[in-house]
């Protein structure tokens, strides 16, 4: 397995915040562990599934620590971020915080935000269990900065079999080009069914980096974080006009959907496909629905990668607190009930596959075998400053407001940063 080192942001009150560090109960600066604030935007859905998975074990391994859910709400993260960042500045950390592995976390420890958390991995065993290649990832500088929960991967269609076979496709033939693909959507949408699925904008840009992955092929879509592909160029204009052909065939309420509300859409029959990550099988399996799914048309070679993770901010009220839950994060126990609920793969070796989905176990394979490629939408392969002004300019042109050229010329003036 060869990982890429991606080239190599508050609409829900926090719950019991205790993040001041004033706050007796927490020990305030005396290395108190009696409590731990996790900071995350898991509010909803399998995230929260898996949260509370993670939770239960943590509870077991640490019964004297009172967890406090610190979940914010919102645009895959950018609410919790957006929150994350005032906190931080106002020296009112949380004891720790989910993150994505890669270029985001440069940002916070670019700021001096992050502690190096390296002895952790020896303390707890995870140089032993984590592939050298994620390891290599999460390394800045000869330091480590958090501890990965889980493997996702984004470049995946979920599909309605039901919608699929009324309208004359068949659900155990994916397409095998985009080319082929846009053709059954056309067919989907004469059959009076919304073809594609979609939500609010940070849905619009993984939509966006997969068609990217599909039309550039691995070493050209990486390229467009190493500098070597050019944004303006012929090819990149090529993905934007299949990106927008895509986006004619989806739901015109998107802008006012999550991605759970999307990918019930093909879970109810109304819409036949959503291009999502991998926590959406979650959501077709605790509702016992029957899907299909398969990689974007024309990435069926590549694994769109992202890790979520946990940090230890400088001047965590309860850094004892936080390091028990690090310990979990990392723990066989804990990889394995969070990712079996929220539908990705653990970060470690050593999990059985047979505790999985049929799902999941497909993942395992493909991120051992196929060429790993950073996620744009979910921080491995940007940091937060550049995916705000790359969402910024998707949402003016999926919304009417700047035409194609405009649109490509402000995703390359976003990534110049």
């Amino acid at each position: 397995m060869t990982v890429v080192a991606a080239v190599a942001a508050a609409s829900l009150t926090l719950a019991a915040c205790g993040g001041g560090s004033g706050d007796d109960d927490g020990g305030g600066g005396e290395g108190g562990g009696n409590r731990v604030e996790v900071f995350t935007w898991w509010a909803s859905g399998s995230e929260k599934l898996g949260l509370d998975a993670m939770v239960e074990v943590f509870n077991e391994q640490h019964p004297d620590i009172e967890f406090v859910n610190g979940a914010v709400a919102g645009g895959a993260g950018s609410a919790a971020k957006d929150l994350l960042q005032s906190r931080l500045q106002a020296n009112d950390p949380p004891d720790t915080f989910q993150g994505h592995a890669g270029e985001e976390l440069k940002d916070y420890i670019e700021a001096g935000q992050l502690e190096d958390v390296s002895d952790l991995y020896e303390e707890f065993g995870l140089t032993d269990v984590f592939p050298q290649d994620l390891i290599d990832l999460v390394t800045v500088d000869g330091a480590i900065y958090s501890i990965p929960s889980n493997i996702h991967r984004s470049n995946v269609v979920w599909a309605n079999p039901t919608v699929l076979e009324e309208a004359g496709i068949d659900p155990s033939a994916p397409p095998a080009s985009m080319d082929e693909w846009i053709d059954q959507l056309e067919t989907v949408q004469d059959a009076g069914v919304t073809p594609l699925s979609v939500a609010t904008t940070w849905t619009q840009v993984h939509l966006l980096e997969t068609v990217l992955m599909s039309e550039l092929g691995a070493d050209a879509y990486i390229g467009l974080w190493d500098g070597s592909t050019d944004w303006e160029g012929a090819e990149v204009t090529s993905a934007l006009e299949t990106f927008e052909t895509l986006m004619a065939f989806t739901n015109t309420d998107r802008d006012g959907l999550d991605w759970p509300e999307a990918t019930q859409m093909v879970i109810d029959g109304s819409a036949a496909y959503n291009v999502m990550g991998d926590w959406a099988v979650a959501a077709f399996e605790e509702q016992e629905a029957e899907y299909v799914h398969f990689p974007v048309p024309g990435s069926q070679d590549q694994f769109g990668f992202l890790a979520d993770s946990f940090t230890l901010p400088v001047g965590a009220p309860n850094p004892d607190g936080a390091k028990a839950w690090l310990e979990t994060v990392g723990s066989l126990e804990g990889q394995t009930a969070f990712n079996k609920a929220k539908g990705s793969i653990p970060a470690r070796t050593d999990a059985d596959p047979a505790e999985f989905s049929e799902y999941q176990q497909t993942a395992i394979e493909s991120y051992a075998r196929d060429t790993i490629v950073p996620s744009l939408a979910h921080g491995a392969a940007s940091p937060i400053a550049v995916l705000n002004a790359v969402s910024d300019a998707t949402s003016k042109y999926t919304a009417g407001a700047s035409d194609l050229a405009t649109f490509q010329s402000e995703l390359a003036a976003a990534t110049a940063r």
